[in-house]
């Protein structure tokens, strides 16, 4: 349901068919969503009962300026009165699968447990780049995988190049040849 509401929101942004303003829409809600992404206390605080809508809505215009145009400043008044500020994030993932479909270039991420050099970065993007047709950018971010995972979501491709996944095919196969 939240999902289908965004939708609709992110239509009505598309609707105004000004790029320059779907992208300052972009960067505000992007710069809004990881806010949300990092603070527990925000995401809590915009869904208690105990603030009123116009406090939550004040709150979050105070941290997005007053540099931003009125149309993006109105968007979020209109989201406080119709208590959907929650939807931001999804309304900011929604903008951005689509500007990127728009441009063809999208961005994907390599899981790493070790520090990977530009050169085998960009020789990922162009391999990518070359099998989709699309333009690709990565970026690292290190974790507890032993081996390598790259995964381009708005594309749906996922490679994954690890110890764990080696051994579950192996036993996959043995499993079969019995």
């Amino acid at each position: 349901m939240e999902a289908l509401i965004a939708q609709k929101y992110a239509k009505a942004i598309f609707a105004t068919k000004n790029s320059a303003l779907i992208s300052e829409f972009a960067e505000v809600l992007n710069g809004l969503s990881s806010a949300f992404g990092q603070s527990k206390t925000l995401s809590s605080t915009l869904n208690s009962p105990l603030l009123s809508d116009e406090n939550k809505t004040k709150a979050i215009l105070d941290a997005v300026g007053d540099k931003v145009d009125t149309k993006v400043m109105n968007f979020i008044k209109l989201l406080g009165e119709n208590q959907r500020l929650s939807l931001i994030p999804a309304i900011s993932k929604i903008i951005n699968a689509k500007l990127q479909k728009e441009t063809n270039s999208y961005q994907g991420v390599i899981y790493s447990n070790k520090q990977l050099d530009k050169s085998e970065i960009s020789q990922l993007e162009s391999t990518l780049s070359r099998h989709t047709g699309s333009t690709i950018s990565l970026k690292e971010i290190n974790s507890d995988i032993e081996g390598i995972k790259v995964s381009v979501d708005d594309l749906g491709i996922e490679v994954n190049f690890s110890k764990q996944r080696v051994k579950d095919q192996l036993l996959d196969f043995i499993n079969q040849a019995f």
